[in-house]
């Protein structure tokens, strides 16, 4: 009876049409984004059964999902090209059908070898008033003529800038770019940043580059504020605020650098706290400094510029131990002009 019934269902799946999408085309809207659009078979029952639709993304990286939508949006870099496919999933009596694939594709950008940038790097900086700059460089390609112009232009979701304020080569050739304001949302998490570089020349065709960014990755923090020492016998205790930033306070870890001037040691220390405290040798003096980053799992960014560094600790009088070798030097230099001067005068 349980064969008779597999065989019966089997009948009936054979008996199932499952018809590919039809209309499947790629348009670029944006900067390094891709709209995939296609549309149901016209012949495909969609009365009696459940359809969605398979949509892999074949390059630049693969990526397989399904939706019941006949559209998608994807962002993704396309100086090498754009792959993707569709196909019809028909869910019929509990389990899945699906029809072929139909596949298309959007073809890379013309422009010679080794002709477009390198060493693409970006930072962006936060200040107090909500404002974020976004600072990028990079090399020009191998191959690129000396007379090749290349143009930057950033893309934060809706929102594309073309780079005003560029910093040059020998060649006068562009190889850096700072906005001091963007669209860019400092606090908001997980966002891409899409940098496009294109270029033009004389002698070549230049080949565009783009490159995504986590907007977190990219951060720059900002060092601590308020940074406070004091030094009770021999027990040091350091304060500081958390940096200006969007992020929730719990999401910083600080570095402190601790450096005994007597001995010319520096102690670095690690903590998620904002205060610190050591036992220290409160016969010499100290320089302290603080640094500030975000956790890992808070969207690690660059660590930030270290704290300008507070002194404390007693003076063992630096000053005249510096000015020791210095007078010797002097006085030897003195020693030996006097007795060059004498030997002239002998001569004469």
């Amino acid at each position: 009876m349980i064969f008779y019934y597999r065989f019966f269902c089997f009948l009936a799946d054979s008996t199932v049409q499952v018809l590919p999408p039809v209309n499947f085309t790629l348009t670029v809207t944006a900067l390094a984004e891709v709209l995939l659009q296609w549309k149901p078979n016209p012949d495909q029952d969609q009365k009696n059964y459940s359809v969605s639709y398979g949509v892999e993304i074949m390059t630049p990286v693969k990526e397989l999902y399904d939706t019941k939508n006949t559209h998608s949006i994807r962002i993704a870099v396309l100086h090498n090209g754009f792959s993707a496919r569709v196909r019809t999933l028909l869910l019929y009596n509990n389990s899945q059908i699906e029809s072929n694939w139909v596949t298309v594709k959007l073809q890379a950008p013309s422009g010679a070898v080794e002709t477009s940038v390198t060493n693409l790097s970006c930072v962006i900086y936060t200040t107090v008033n909500n404002t974020a700059s976004l600072h990028c460089t990079w090399l020009a390609g191998k191959e690129a003529p000396e007379d090749t112009k290349y143009f930057l232009f950033y893309r934060y979701n809706s929102y594309t800038e073309e780079c005003q304020e560029y910093s040059k080569d020998k060649w006068k050739r562009n190889i850096g770019c700072r906005f001091s304001n963007t669209y860019i949302r400092a606090n908001e998490i997980g966002q891409s940043v899409v940098i496009h570089i294109n270029g033009s020349s004389k002698h070549a065709a230049i080949k565009p580059f783009e490159q995504l960014f986590n907007q977190n990755a990219i951060e720059k923090v900002n060092p601590p504020r308020n940074v406070t020492v004091s030094l009770k016998e021999n027990n040091l205790q350091i304060n500081w605020e958390e940096p200006i930033s969007f992020v929730r306070k719990i999401c910083f870890e600080y570095q402190l650098s601790i450096y005994n001037l007597k001995i010319s040691y520096e102690q670095i220390v690690k903590t998620e706290s904002n205060s610190f405290n050591l036992r220290i040798d409160d016969t010499c003096r100290y320089s302290i400094k603080v640094q500030a980053n975000r956790q890992s799992w808070c969207n690690e960014g660059f660590w930030s510029d270290w704290t300008k560094p507070l002194y404390i600790g007693k003076n063992q009088n630096y000053l005249w131990r510096a000015l020791i070798p210095l007078s010797l030097v002097y006085l030897i230099c003195h020693f030996l002009i006097r007795k060059t001067c004498s030997a002239e005068v002998a001569v004469i």
